[in-house]
């Protein structure tokens, strides 16, 4: 089949991610990949696996006439089995002129699981009730990555029969556990090995709620507890005034590392003892989960998303932006930490969990197994 993907933009991001591994490993199909806005990162990177892509610099929040004619011209041209969208406007927008462009078979993608004035953009939100009422009418199916994201969305309006939840899969060869790769970037940054070392990788946002993670930290210190933490993502490093300004505030400048933006995420998750999630909302499928555990490192993480069911047993899971409960599951997890056995069983059962369950093969298959019911409608 020949599938074009149609996304809002093509930046570091999870549903982002999720295209590029799928684009990646269903060779099965041919994938044109078409960006409302610009290239991005994984456009770069796509294009070095072989596949089609295209932008159309669709300004953030704007429609441009120019933009939807070319975007309209390429459906057209290519004449897809499938056009699969990505997130919300995408949806929308795609949608309508795959629509228009009479392309009978589109199927729509969910990967937000929270809809909250105040905290999602206002603008979001009314194309969300906009895609409720579209429903109806223009995705033949409509892809979540997650059983809580379904459930939002029928909440507010969209059809409840065309939904199919199908959890974001990850690349268990590529993130593996690698002792030595660990030990050589504590060597690097000059950490202990004995010294509990926690790692956030996230971008800086308010949605990803690093307040709440600074001041659980400060707790676990005022308990007397040693610890380094790693804190990953665009934007935090020594020129974000605020998390400097929170550092210092809640006396952590030498137990918080700010590294930045990196592309060796699975050496970070070998490095670090436990990740910790702090998000406050809008996560739907979080993949830094998954990506540690499939690194045999276990998770400490809030109450977002279907990111409990991820875990499972095998990690420990706080109410969202609620320091005293997230320093709570910290110090249960240093608890588990120190019994070397416990920790091993416990390092073995969250890379099987992923392995089991959330690997790239069972989300690839799934998504062949959508389209191809797709195509039958």
């Amino acid at each position: 089949m020949k599938i074009v993907h149609v996304i809002s933009g093509l930046n570091d991001g999870g549903a982002e991610a999720v295209l590029y591994r799928l684009c990646s490993a269903n060779t099965s199909n041919v994938h044109i990949v078409i960006s409302l806005s610009s290239e991005g990162k994984y456009g770069v990177l796509l294009h070095e696996k072989g596949i089609e892509v295209h932008w159309l610099n669709m300004p953030l929040g704007r429609l441009r006439l120019a933009a939807l004619v070319e975007l309209y011209r390429l459906l057209r041209d290519t004449k897809p089995d499938v056009v699969q969208t990505w997130m919300y406007h995408a949806d929308l927008i795609g949608g309508i002129v795959a629509r228009i462009a009479r392309i009978k078979h589109v199927s729509w993608g969910m990967h937000n699981s929270s809809l909250k004035i105040g905290k999602s953009r206002w603008s979001t939100i009314a194309v969300a009730y906009v895609n409720a009422f579209l429903s109806r009418f223009i995705p033949t199916t409509i892809i979540c990555c997650a059983d809580q994201a379904k459930t939002v969305h029928q909440k507010i309006g969209f059809i409840s029969d065309k939904f199919v939840v199908i959890p974001n899969g990850y690349d268990i060869n590529l993130f593996k556990p690698d002792r030595e790769a660990g030990q050589k970037f504590r060597i690097e940054l000059g950490i202990d090995e004995n010294i509990p070392l926690f790692g956030l990788v996230a971008r800086f946002d308010p949605q990803k709620d690093h307040l709440t993670l600074i001041q659980s930290l400060a707790l676990v210190k005022q308990r007397g507890t040693r610890f380094c933490c790693v804190l990953v993502g665009r934007d935090l490093d020594a020129n974000n005034n605020r998390m400097m300004a929170w550092l210092k505030q809640y006396d952590l400048l030498e137990e918080v590392l700010l590294l930045g933006q990196r592309s060796d995420i699975p050496v970070v998750m070998n490095a670090i003892d436990m990740h910790i999630l702090s998000s406050a909302y809008g996560e739907a499928f979080p993949n830094v989960i998954c990506e540690a555990m499939a690194c045999g490192t276990p998770c400490i993480t809030t109450d977002v998303g279907d990111a409990a069911f991820i875990v499972g047993n095998t990690g420990w899971v706080a109410a969202p932006s609620n320091p005293n409960m997230l320093a709570e599951a910290i110090q249960r997890a240093l608890i588990s930490l120190s019994d070397k056995e416990d920790w091993r069983l416990r390092c073995v059962a969250v890379r099987n969990r992923i392995v089991e369950h959330f690997s790239l093969e069972k989300m690839t298959s799934a998504y062949q197994s959508t389209w191809e019911w797709v195509v039958t409608q």
